[in-house]
């Protein structure tokens, strides 16, 4: 690409679907000395056309070091044409640049126009992660760590998805939630969940260890809070290790206190699957209910 091919002005908003593997970043937001989605995605996109300076990008949501990503969204405003110089399919020559520089750290799946009213966050109506637990006798082997969260089994799958009926709807999730700096404790967090629910996932390859099973948390809400998915499923784990009572969600949905409940349950088994957008926007990003 030569210098004619450079261009400057970002007038047009553009929507990108993309996936990543988080074991190796840490976070989606941009963080002094670190790795993370943000950070990669803005050096390749301000270098693949040659910027005066590095693009702003905007996500769906923050993802926590070592969680991962299916299908997140991000807007960031670019030029309407990429390259001037260039007859070709202008997306087809960005998306292979981006993947090409991030190298599999971060996948680019998807680029499209979109109206410069679309944003990645406030525009999506609602988010839906995954949560992957394995059963293992010697969880303390950190067995799968990359993937799931190994923890002692059997579970109740039963008392698992009893308990998580209470979640359903628009409740106080302020005791299974990383206080926000700028808010009081006592100040609710409401946040409304539209589906929830345990599945055991069919392991054909034998992934999981002897007599264990892998089991899956599908969950869906128009929003989450801080370490929200992870603190329900220790919870959950727990009610299915039967060390807390089935109904302890409910109790602390309605009292608000977080005190006594297990730490957030590993980073690593949790996985953003996608979120929804209205027709406008392009529609919703891998996970459809």
């Amino acid at each position: 690409m030569n210098s004619s091919d450079s261009v400057e002005v970002a007038n047009q908003r553009w929507r990108l679907d993309i996936a990543y593997d988080g074991t190796a970043l840490h976070g989606f937001a941009e963080q002094p000395e670190q790795i993370t989605v943000m950070g990669l995605l803005r050096d390749a996109l301000a270098l693949s056309l040659r910027l005066p300076e590095r693009p702003e990008v905007v996500g769906a949501g923050r993802t926590d070091a070592g969680v991962h990503a299916n299908a997140q969204v991000i807007h960031v405003d670019l030029p309407e044409v990429f390259y001037p110089n260039d007859r070709g399919d202008q997306v087809a020559r960005l998306m292979k640049s981006l993947n090409n520089q991030l190298a599999g750290r971060v996948r680019i799946d998807s680029v499209q126009k979109v109206d410069e009213t679309f944003h990645a966050r406030f525009s999506a109506t609602w988010r839906a992660y995954r949560y992957l637990v394995v059963e293992d006798s010697a969880p303390s082997l950190a067995r799968n760590a990359a993937w799931a969260w190994a923890v002692k089994g059997p579970l109740d799958l039963d008392r698992m998805n009893e308990a998580t009926k209470a979640t359903i709807g628009t409740h106080d999730f302020r005791a299974f939630c990383k206080k926000p700096s700028d808010q009081e404790i006592s100040e609710p967090l409401l946040r409304r969940v539209l589906e929830a629910e345990w599945q055991i996932v069919n392991d054909e390859m034998a992934f999981s260890p002897p007599n264990g099973r892998i089991l899956r948390f599908d969950i869906r809400g128009e929003s989450f809070c801080h370490q929200m998915v992870r603190s329900l499923v220790s919870s959950l784990v727990a009610i299915g290790q039967g060390e807390l009572d089935v109904n302890e969600i409910a109790e602390r949905l309605g009292s608000g206190s977080r005190s006594r409940l297990p730490a957030p349950a590993s980073p690593s088994g949790l996985s953003l699957l996608g979120v929804g957008y209205p027709a406008f926007a392009g529609g919703a990003s891998g996970f459809v209910s």
